[in-house]
C-alpha cells in the first residue's frame, strides 16, 4: 500500500470520483480531515477485504493461544471457550 493521501472533506466532496479511483486503482488510501482533524480512509475495496482478513485471522490466532495456555493451566474455574469468545466480542 501507498503512503495516503490527506484531504480535506470539501475537496473530497469536489473530487470524490477521482479518489475513488486512485483508491481502488492506484491503490491509494485517502485520509480525509474535517477542520484539519483526521476524521476517515477511503480504501479500495479489495484492501479493505484484505485488512479485515488479517485481522480475523489474528484474532483467531490469539485466540487459540489463549486456548491452548489455559488448556495447559487446566479447567478448574474456567469458563467455556464460546463463552470467553463471546465476552471478549462483546468489549470491542
Amino acid at each position: 500500500m501507498t503512503e495516503p493521501a490527506i484531504e480535506p472533506v470539501t475537496e473530497v466532496r469536489k473530487r470524490l470520483s477521482e479518489i475513488i479511483d486512485h483508491a481502488c486503482r492506484h491503490e491509494m488510501p485517502t485520509i480525509i480531515t474535517r477542520r484539519g482533524k483526521s476524521e476517515a480512509v477511503l480504501l479500495g475495496i479489495d484492501e479493505y477485504h484484505r485488512l479485515h482478513e488479517t485481522a480475523d485471522r489474528y484474532e483467531d490466532e490469539w485466540l487459540n493461544r489463549l486456548a491452548d495456555q489455559a488448556e495447559s493451566e487446566g479447567t478448574e474455574g474456567a469458563a467455556p471457550m464460546e463463552e470467553m469468545a463471546a465476552l471478549l466480542r462483546s468489549e470491542n
